[in-house]
């Protein structure tokens, strides 16, 4: 059973009215995500909408060749899915659990009655896709314009910002997979940050230990989408 608090862990439903949020409730269900679990495929027809409150999600985009890219994270600051209700109903990404956790989850038939009933989720919910929509663009910016050190700072404060914690279980593998980048150059960007006394790394294990000084590294465009997001949802501001 999901209470009040339960859902007020994920930003965008805090964000509600009390007496919306509190109808919503009875309509959510909790489930627990494993590292790597997939959400849902490329082409895959969608059921429900999730609202991570403690894990994050990668939005991945898979060549043919089985090459792949993280093209957005997504945390307890926003929802994946949100083709169910701009009308698609299914998506040429994938979406695969980066850090384990939990999240709510809202059946298709639910997002859409209360999508288009109007009102106070149906406005977040479009301003939050804008945003996600803003980091997509500025992902392929980075990637295609940026170094892999300004690259992995990037990823490492968007991945931060939706985690309750400064530390993530991540191997420079899956970090590369995430990047579309060699693992070589994920291994010596990270040795940088190490050997600068910002980060510390160990048997799959990253832990921040100097926050300010990543943002002092980080290329324009993690400030882009952070900026973004906090103007179109400026009362569920990230920290």
């Amino acid at each position: 059973m999901v209470t009040l608090g339960d859902a007020k862990r994920n930003h965008l439903l805090a964000a509600l009215p009390d007496p919306e949020l509190e109808r919503l409730v009875g309509l959510l269900e909790p489930q627990t995500l494993g590292l790597g679990d997939s959400i849902y495929e490329s082409g895959s027809k969608l059921q429900y909408l999730y609202l991570p409150t403690t894990t994050v999600v990668s939005l991945l985009y898979v060549l043919e060749n089985g090459s792949s890219a993280e093209i957005a994270v997504v945390g307890f600051e926003g929802a994946v899915g949100v083709s169910l209700f701009m009308g698609g109903m299914t998506t040429t990404s994938r979406a695969v659990v980066q850090s384990a956790g939990d999240v709510l989850l809202l059946s298709t038939r639910h997002l859409q009655d209360e999508f288009h009933r109007g009102g106070p989720l149906q406005q977040l919910l479009l301003r939050y896709t804008q945003a996600l929509i803003t980091q997509m663009a500025q992902t392929a910016v980075c990637n295609r314009h940026h170094n892999v050190d300004q690259q992995l700072c990037r990823w490492l404060l968007l991945s931060l910002d939706r985690l309750r914690s400064t530390e993530l279980l991540m191997t420079q593998q899956l970090i590369a997979d995430m990047l579309g980048v060699g693992r070589v150059g994920v291994t010596e960007a990270a040795g940088k940050l190490q050997s600068a006394g910002i980060i510390h790394y160990r048997r799959g294990r990253i832990s921040v230990l100097d926050r300010p000084a990543l943002e002092r590294r980080v290329c324009e465009c993690y400030l882009v989408v952070k900026n973004e997001y906090d103007r179109l949802l400026p009362h569920i501001a990230m920290a």
